[in-house]
């Protein structure tokens, strides 16, 4: 698995490619939160000042990607206020690439650029009908901080935040 910037050209393939990561909750959410969580994952949030774009690459085809955003970034179109410390935004691995390991090392490589830039905290929010990903959080040692919740649809669909001491 190679690990690598993502190249502006492959910005189409890599939001098309969340959409269909993104599309096994669409029988979790009602059509309305799903439309809204289209919309946010396919914004051009990622090519926001400092948004670093992060690939992973198996036999040649991008597996799944990453935006890392800034600390102190208007990551969440002003339901959080701003975090001191790096946030990991849609995260998305293909259909094809789950089980691979690649959620993972995506995620090991927003903490290695984080810990280089000399943070000693990573975040996240996700959905709370994203049980797998919270799963995978907690395993890799995220911890919840509900002060940084919250419900964009009004739904009873919370976005949950965590955090991971580095």
């Amino acid at each position: 698995m190679k690990i690598r910037d993502a190249r502006p050209a492959e910005l189409a393939v890599i939001r098309e490619q969340r959409v269909k990561a993104y599309e096994d909750h669409t029988l979790k959410v009602n059509k309305e939160h799903w439309q809204a969580l289209k919309q946010a994952i396919t914004s051009d949030a990622d090519k926001g000042a400092g948004v670093e774009l992060i690939v992973a690459e198996l036999d040649n085809d991008i597996a799944g990607s990453v935006a890392l955003f800034p600390a102190n970034a208007n990551a969440y179109d002003g339901y959080v206020e701003e975090i001191a410390y790096p946030e990991i935004r849609v995260l998305a691995v293909s259909p094809q690439a789950r089980g691979k390991g690649v959620a993972t090392a995506l995620i090991k490589e927003c903490i290695r650029r984080a810990k280089q830039k000399g943070f000693h905290s990573i975040g996240l929010h996700t959905g709370s009908f994203m049980t797998e990903a919270i799963s995978l959080y907690e395993r890799l040692g995220f911890e919840r901080v509900p002060e940084y919740d919250f419900e964009p649809a009004d739904d009873g669909i919370v976005v949950k935040a965590f955090r991971l001491k580095i």
